[in-house]
């Protein structure tokens, strides 16, 4: 069995990056298939509770008050109605409600009315999860102390090119967000956006330092960029989508425990590039109509492309099963136990 490691190499993930694309899936979905059912795909909502004045810069964010994107700002909603959204997610089938704040850190009065919102929504029987910003040893702790299970810090990109993207938090400020959150032993959500000019030995690098993170994120999201209006990166090249799958395909080998989550820019892709990331390894998406402020497939259009697929949604409280592979899932062969750290092809530097 492979075991997930924490000393990957940058030449180790270019390595796989490099092979080629048959080559690249067939190892990934080996992977996957040794710790996930292939056929599983997690559900969950993201709902913004707290939209638009963000002081912070991100360069792809429509809700930084220092781009005029059309976003409004709107208060902290009220706990009936975060209660009333979660429950429709639930009835549309998600099983992890996710709450986010457009803050750059939480004051102690706000994150006070989130761990309400935590409470009321595990009372439903869902996972949650939130996305605040920046927050400190004691602020984890009271949201574990709620019932918090997922708190989401994206590292965005590599640390080379993060000072491209971002200026007003440093990377080593997101990096003790994460520590903050582990410490306190709460599921971490972390990954990245691809399509913002960065290179692909910057996608390399930025799997390598979640991989090599003390404990791998439990969900790793794969955002690929939205093209905001009025934001610094919307007239941004875009994606070669095989560049896409192949992040995925990579984010599976180098941890094969998390679930890799399709998460922004769902909206843009095709049905054939949603089933190609699924065999690549993805495993999660959000669900629903909206993404913070952007959009995302309908739940219908979702429900329709994984019965066309074959595929179904995960049950409530199946993702912590991954921890360990299962005797029902494929053994790993000898050729996939070495699928994470064998050298590419010889075609493949050619």
């Amino acid at each position: 069995m492979l075991e997930p490691r924490h000393d990957w190499t940058l030449a180790e993930a270019e390595a796989l990056y490099a092979l080629p694309f048959p080559e690249l899936l067939f190892r990934a979905q080996q992977v996957h298939r040794a710790w996930h059912d292939p056929a599983a795909v997690q559900m969950s909502t993201l709902l913004s509770i707290k939209t638009g004045a963000c002081p912070e810069d991100c360069a792809y964010c429509p809700q930084s008050v220092r781009f005029d994107t059309g976003v409004a700002n709107e208060a902290l909603l009220p706990l009936e109605a975060v209660i009333e959204r979660a429950r429709a997610a639930r009835a549309a089938g998600a099983t992890r409600f996710c709450m986010g704040a457009a803050w750059r850190s939480p004051k102690p009065k706000d994150l006070e009315k989130v761990a309400a919102m935590v409470r009321g929504v595990r009372e439903l029987g869902l996972e949650t999860c939130v996305t605040l910003g920046m927050v400190s040893g004691p602020q984890a702790q009271q949201l574990k102390d709620a019932g918090l299970d997922y708190y989401n810090h994206n590292l965005d990109t590599s640390e080379a090119y993060y000072g491209e993207i971002i200026s007003t938090r440093s990377y080593q400020d997101r990096l003790d967000t994460l520590g903050a959150v582990r410490a306190a032993g709460l599921n971490v959500c972390c990954g990245g956006i691809i399509g913002m000019g960065e290179s692909p030995r910057d996608r390399a690098q930025l799997l390598v330092t979640l991989a090599n993170l003390p404990e791998h994120p439990q969900s790793v999201p794969i955002n690929q960029l939205v093209h905001v209006p009025g934001t610094p990166l919307a007239d941004a090249a875009p994606v070669d989508p095989f560049d896409f799958v192949r992040t995925i395909a990579v984010a599976r080998i180098m941890m094969p425990r998390a679930q890799v989550r399709l998460s922004a820019g769902r909206e843009s892709m095709s049905d054939e590039l949603q089933a190609l990331a699924f065999l690549a390894g993805a495993n999660s998406i959000f669900y629903g109509e909206k993404l913070l402020v952007t959009g995302n497939p309908d739940v219908a259009h979702d429900r329709a492309l994984l019965a066309r697929l074959g595929m179904h949604a995960e049950a409530q409280g199946a993702a912590h099963a991954a921890q360990q592979p299962t005797a029902a899932q494929a053994p790993v062969t000898a050729s996939a136990a070495s699928a994470a750290s064998a050298p590419p092809l010889q075609s493949a530097t050619a």
